[in-house]
């Protein structure tokens, strides 16, 4: 049996403790649906169902959604803007800052962050090991950048801790 979407979305969102209201979760669906267009042209993930999109990128994203410090948070190799984009969506008190050194995947993150209104929401084509921030950040996180000593190692002269 499987679930409606609706259902899927609902049962995900509590699971995780997400209390998110009608408008997050209406930016999370248009999130997905984003992705999935724009995955045709760019490639942006290998997974290609939208059904599956939403339990392996944005419940995956948000399950760190408590682990998150401080104002600022550094997302490091976003891709197409995971976790970044959506824990920006839940978190809309906080700074993200998405990196990625490929073009494409930056200017979808550009486009999704115009369409879904994230005034919090910074997108930067750049590498961490060569970027200059005016600030550094409460938080780091990364999904699928490299492996943890390097993110280690490339990312933690960021950190204000």
């Amino acid at each position: 049996m499987t679930l409606a979407l609706n259902e899927l979305w609902e049962q995900g969102l509590s699971a995780l403790g997400c209390d998110a209201s009608e408008a997050q979760v209406s930016k999370l669906k248009q999130y997905v649906d984003l992705l999935h267009r724009w995955n045709k042209t760019y490639n942006l993930t290998s997974i290609r169902d939208p059904r599956e999109m939403i339990p392996v990128h944005i419940f995956d994203s948000l399950a760190i959604a408590s682990y998150i410090e401080g104002d600022n948070c550094l997302d490091v190799g976003s891709g197409g803007g995971l976790p970044g984009i959506p824990l920006a969506i839940m978190q809309p008190q906080r700074q993200f800052t998405l990196l990625d050194t490929n073009g494409k995947k930056t200017r979808f993150m550009q486009q999704a962050v115009i369409e879904l209104g994230l005034d919090n929401v910074n997108v930067l084509q750049t590498r961490v090991e060569a970027h200059k921030f005016d600030i550094l950040f409460d938080t780091i996180i990364s999904r699928a950048f490299a492996s943890v000593v390097k993110f280690v190692k490339t990312s933690s002269q960021h950190l204000a801790k």
